[in-house]
């Protein structure tokens, strides 16, 4: 990308979530609809799904110093800084940190271990596009 996406349906594609998945995806909407910046993938019927988000790099660096009952876990070998961050109630999701740019992966229906290995996957599926 010659600019740093404000869009986040633009930093996967269907095949890429389905591929990581094992199920196949719906093509991407737009979880808000007067946002770009907030991307789902899913199956109908499944509890499967995906949730990227492109998020700025002050965001990025507050989740460093999480409120009290959130976990933050450094993540290795992924852009200039990663990190997972484990929200009671909401799940484990990945933001990684690259130059100017930053974005979340959240994977949703596999256990913990499962989620961890298929956000770090798509992350590093789109750190190579940028």
């Amino acid at each position: 990308y010659a600019e740093p996406p404000t869009n986040a349906c633009v930093l996967v594609t269907p095949e890429q979530v389905s591929a990581v998945h094992g199920i196949k995806v719906r093509p991407d909407e737009l979880v808000v609809p007067t946002s770009p910046k907030l991307c789902g993938f899913g199956s109908a019927g499944s509890a499967k799904r995906v949730v990227i988000a492109v998020i700025t790099p002050e965001m990025f660096a507050s989740e460093q110093h999480p409120l009290q009952g959130i976990h933050e876990e450094q993540a290795t070998a992924m852009g200039d800084d990663a990190h997972y961050m484990t929200t009671p109630g909401f799940g484990t999701g990945l933001s990684v940190l690259k130059g100017g740019f930053a974005f979340k992966v959240r994977v949703y229906g596999f256990s913990i271990k499962q989620i961890e290995q298929k956000e770090k996957t798509l992350a590093q599926e789109i750190l190579a596009e940028l």
